[in-house]
């Protein structure tokens, strides 16, 4: 299993984050994709991220060592936890990032507590209104399978093949040694909690309309190769959000900051630098 460095601790009432925070400047909030907890830790090591922001990554709950708890965990009590989270460490305007399952998470945040979200980047996020999800989300269904069958490896071998592309374990592997462990220690909150969250979370036009922040929506060149649904999700949210530009990052897939990190922190960085906090304090 991979070992994870040390981390704070944040009591919130019944459970705890893990977190850290690194750089100093305007408030990055990263949420972390599903339970792949591990996945925002090549960004912290991007001067041109850290040296110009304050970022805070978390481990949401049922993840790695964050309070593990029973039960269903919706979108909107994700999103809850990390506005918690936030005024737990002073901060109460974020540019905010949720990658995968945890755009939803950043664009539930956006409408529950629009005054704690000052831009949005959000990264290949799990969105079922688009029309490959019924075609091409067949491996899905082998996954949940195999881990009702106790086999959680293969489920989530199966996943992330089906997600990132046959060659994910090798880019993995080499970015996050032992991440894959952990990952499969976790199998239970992703097919257990996430994937029924997800089924039940609804995102329409309508509350589209409501996100006015600045946003970012972020495909990989990988991804777009290899799913058809990925682009469909990128246009949807360029063609519901109010205020949103697209970016794609080159050499990458759904791994994205995993795998080409440099570029991501780059595409962050200018978005950021275009909405800032600070301007808008200039401009009000």
């Amino acid at each position: 299993m991979m070992k994870l460095h040390q981390m704070n601790r944040a009591a919130l009432g019944d459970i705890e984050l893990e977190y850290e925070v690194r750089g100093e400047g305007e408030p990055v909030v990263l949420i972390h994709p599903g339970h792949f907890a591990s996945w925002f830790m090549p960004l912290l090591d991007e001067p041109v991220l850290t040296d110009h922001y304050r970022v805070l990554r978390y481990h949401r709950v049922s993840s790695a060592g964050s309070s593990h708890i029973a039960g269903p965990v919706s979108i909107a009590r994700h999103a809850a936890h990390c506005r918690l989270l936030m005024r737990h460490l002073g901060i109460e305007r974020a540019h905010v990032v949720g990658h995968s399952s945890s755009g939803n998470v950043a664009l539930q945040l956006a409408l529950d507590a629009p005054d704690a979200v000052h831009s949005l980047a959000i990264l290949e996020p799990a969105l079922f209104s688009v029309p490959s999800a019924e075609t091409s989300r067949r491996f899905v269904g082998t996954a949940v399978q195999l881990y009702r069958a106790d086999d959680k490896a293969g489920a989530i071998d199966t996943f992330l093949r089906g997600v990132c592309g046959p060659g994910y374990r090798a880019v993995l592997d080499q970015a996050l040694l032992g991440a894959f462990d952990q990952h499969v220690a976790d199998a239970d909150t992703f097919f257990s909690q996430e994937m029924p969250a997800l089924q039940q979370w609804a995102f329409t036009q309508d509350d589209a309309k409501r996100i006015l922040q600045p946003t970012l929506a972020v495909v990989s060149t990988g991804s777009l190769e290899l799913d058809p649904i990925w682009g469909e999700r990128q246009q949807l949210l360029l063609d519901w959000l109010p205020n949103v530009e697209p970016f794609v990052l080159s050499e990458a897939t759904h791994l994205l900051q995993v795998e080409n990190p440099r570029g991501m922190a780059a595409g962050l960085v200018a978005f950021f630098a275009r909405h800032s906090l600070s301007r808008a304090s200039v401009d009000d």
